[in-house]
């Protein structure tokens, strides 16, 4: 099925904006919420990353139309860790070492996805456009 005209292209830049949106309402209520408390954990801030990590990635998509995969990647990488340190007690040994190697073999596809970036560069695009 074919859209007339910009179809896709406003429905697509109106779901950037969700996305964008509901991710700075979410980073100041975090902010508020640690003001309030009068604390800040190392989880805190790993949540802080993953927010400007959405942030940016919804920018980049904006510009140049496309995702670059290793930022998902490295949303997933602080995502495992920090459920690794909010959830600590309720974490089996066994799995720490499943969610350890989960990152491990994230962050050997990100190697991997910048080497491919490196030695098969896009055609249309810098060499590696998205570091």
């Amino acid at each position: 099925m074919k859209f007339p005209g910009n179809i896709p292209s406003v429905i697509e830049k109106s779901g950037l904006m969700v996305i964008l949106i509901s991710t700075i309402i979410a980073l100041v209520s975090h902010v508020v919420t640690m003001i309030m408390d009068r604390q800040i954990t190392v989880s805190d801030i790993l949540l802080l990353f993953m927010y400007l990590e959405f942030i940016s990635m919804t920018e980049t998509y904006w510009k140049m139309g496309q995702l670059p995969v290793r930022m998902p990647l490295y949303i997933a990488m602080v995502g495992i860790a920090r459920h690794l340190m909010t959830e600590p007690s309720d974490i089996k040994p066994q799995e720490i070492v499943l969610y350890s190697l989960g990152i491990v073999l994230l962050g050997v596809a990100v190697l991997i996805v910048r080497y491919g970036h490196f030695k098969y560069p896009y055609k249309n695009h810098e060499a590696d456009e998205d570091s």
